[in-house]
């Protein structure tokens, strides 16, 4: 122990004061080191993620049964439409269509480059075994990494434009925004803007029921899109449908279609129905209102 600043006064220690210099990385004791805040895996753990599977299951049933899948137009095999799959996945779409990748080399592309790729992933605890956990310490596993982050946003964003531009050259809307566009109409009108099951209060009833134009209705075949009792189907319900179109805009509907409807004038006539019946059946719709449902 010295007490001056002389440099040649004696020092003397004081008990064991000299520390060993460290000769490296210190491994840090293992979490079984800690008595008490450990825990078995089987079950103590894994019971614990089962019950934050059951919460989030329970979640996801509730957010389906509270708000139903909106349902899509009908399928139809002669519409012009530009397959996409959904946005986790349009990197793999643009992925398959690289010429190493499709044609003759499509096994090469869905089997052997995948295969190389996910093989990787499951030896990388055996071969990464290193201690070091800093990213700029680990150059090719970060470098990989950083690799397959920037192939998954490059192609992405390759799929997208290329689908945006084919949608421009065709002159098409795509399925979602007609139905949005759709549903501000209705939504403007009064009507119902989705396709789940409405309260029966909120539904209008038909008017004068027992009117011949009914049947009109059903050989006409328009019960395929509007349903039999007019609360729709795959086409918009008709209850109330007088509220919003005149008898004029409902036959000039059926001649000539509205948004995704076709003209369904020629098929009615080709189905058996006169001139005097579609007028009769474009007027009784003008009759489906509201107010003369309550009366």
């Amino acid at each position: 122990m010295a007490h001056g600043h002389k440099s040649d006064e004696k020092v003397v220690f004081v008990g064991d004061s000299r520390v060993k210099k460290g000769s490296g990385w210190v491994t840090p004791p293992d979490y079984t080191a800690y008595p008490g805040k450990s825990e078995a895996f089987i079950p103590n753990f894994l019971l614990k993620e089962w019950m934050v599977g059951v919460v989030v299951l329970v979640g996801f049933l509730v957010l389906t049964i509270s708000e139903p899948a909106p349902l899509g137009y009908p399928a139809d095999p002669g519409a012009s439409v530009i397959p996409m799959p959904d946005w986790y996945f349009l990197f793999l779409y643009e992925y398959l269509k690289l010429p190493y990748a499709s044609g003759d080399y499509v096994v090469l592309g869905t089997i052997g480059v995948s295969g190389v790729a996910f093989g990787a992933l499951l030896l990388v605890p055996f071969l990464d075994t290193g201690k070091e956990r800093r990213f700029y310490k680990r150059p090719i596993t970060s470098a990989l990494m950083i690799l397959s982050l920037f192939a998954v946003i490059y192609l992405t964003n390759a799929a997208w434009t290329h689908y945006v531009h084919e949608l421009e050259a065709t002159g098409q809307k795509p399925e979602h925004i007609q139905r949005e566009e759709e549903a501000e109409e209705k939504h403007a009108a009064g009507l119902p803007t989705t396709s789940g099951k409405q309260s029966e209060d909120s539904i209008v009833a038909i008017v004068d029921k027992d009117n011949p134009a009914m049947e009109t209705f059903k050989t006409a075949t328009c019960i395929s899109c509007h349903a039999a009792d007019l609360k729709g189907a795959s086409g918009p319900s008709l209850r109330g449908v007088g509220d919003t179109h005149t008898k004029e805009e409902i036959m000039a509907i059926i001649e000539n279609g509205q948004g995704t409807m076709p003209p369904m004038k020629d098929q009615a006539l080709s189905a058996g129905v006169t001139e005097a019946e579609l007028d009769q059946l474009a007027e009784w719709l003008a009759s489906q209102k509201a107010e003369a449902a309550g009366e």
